[in-house]
């Protein structure tokens, strides 16, 4: 693998971890449900030119866009409102990886063994330790909106496999259609003033926007699916793995937020049945090619 490919996955890495920082400080100026239809703004004026019907699956396009834009990123926005130990959050956010593959036992048939289901019972039990920590309790809300963001991620992951062969900037387009005006809506009956009070927003808050735009959504996602068609799943995906991890840190350096006992262990937890999940995923992945 080229060294440069190996920088560029390390830079995604770091994109993708410093985005929580993006996404807390852009809810705290601009409504939660806003600041994604501001998000998917940009990202419409990026993608509008690779905008494509995709004949016989339109719908299929649509149903997910909605569920991994607007209602993914939406219950994401507002988990972030109401966390200050966004530390929780990172690692509460790696339930998707295990969701993922539920749901591709339970929908698609999938068969797995021991070591994936340990993976599996090891990230939940890891969560679930978060939930229980006496020293977030406050947190709370925050885990369980990111738990149903994850179930949102999972299932967009099974609804993007039937998608195969569609260009990614043609999906994010459509993602960004079919959720501005949702989130907009939304915005306007459960966000009052929202919109009213953008004229008053500093130029900060726009532009922490534009970095979740820009820098996670489409350099991060569009880079690891260039890179996903040139590598092995098996070389690529442990390259992620760090992503929580630097993400822990920056928001301890960020927000000066303890990482307490019950977090060490259950970030372990996590970590580690992702870890699992991740790399026996990768080596079946290859075995049927």
């Amino acid at each position: 693998m080229k060294a440069q490919h190996i920088a560029f996955i390390l830079l995604i890495d770091l994109l993708w971890a410093f985005n929580i920082v993006a996404i807390k400080e852009a809810v705290q100026l601009i409504a939660p449900l806003l600041s994604v239809a501001l998000r998917y703004g940009v990202v419409l004026l990026v993608c509008a030119t690779s905008l494509r019907l995709v004949k016989g699956r339109m719908r299929l396009v649509l149903m997910t866009g909605l569920i991994t834009g607007a209602i993914q990123f939406g219950l994401g926005a507002y988990s972030y409102q109401v966390t200050t130990n966004l530390s929780a959050l990172a690692i509460a956010g790696q339930l998707g990886v295990p969701l993922s593959l539920i749901l591709a036992i339970l929908i698609d048939g999938e068969r797995i063994q021991w070591r994936r289901t340990a993976g599996i019972a090891l990230a939940v039990m890891g969560v679930m330790l978060l939930v229980f920590d006496p020293r977030i309790a406050d947190e709370r809300l925050g885990i369980f909106l990111t738990f149903g963001a994850s179930l949102c991620w999972a299932t967009g992951n099974l609804l993007f496999r039937r998608l195969t062969g569609v260009p990614v900037l043609t999906l994010y387009g459509w993602q960004a259609i079919v959720s501005i005006p949702v989130l907009l809506t939304a915005s306007w009956f459960l966000e009052p003033g929202g919109i009213a009070a953008l004229p008053a927003v500093p130029l900060s808050g726009f532009l922490w926007v534009t970095y979740s735009a820009i820098a996670a959504s489409l350099i991060g996602h569009a880079g690891m699916s260039w890179l996903l068609q040139r590598y092995p799943v098996t070389l690529i995906t442990p390259f992620t793995l760090p992503t929580p991890l630097l993400a822990v840190a920056i928001a301890t350096v960020v927000y000066g937020k303890p990482v307490t006992p019950l977090m060490w262990v259950g970030g372990a937890l996590t970590l580690m049945g992702v870890a699992i999940i991740t790399l026996r995923t990768a080596k079946k992945s290859v075995e049927r090619l």
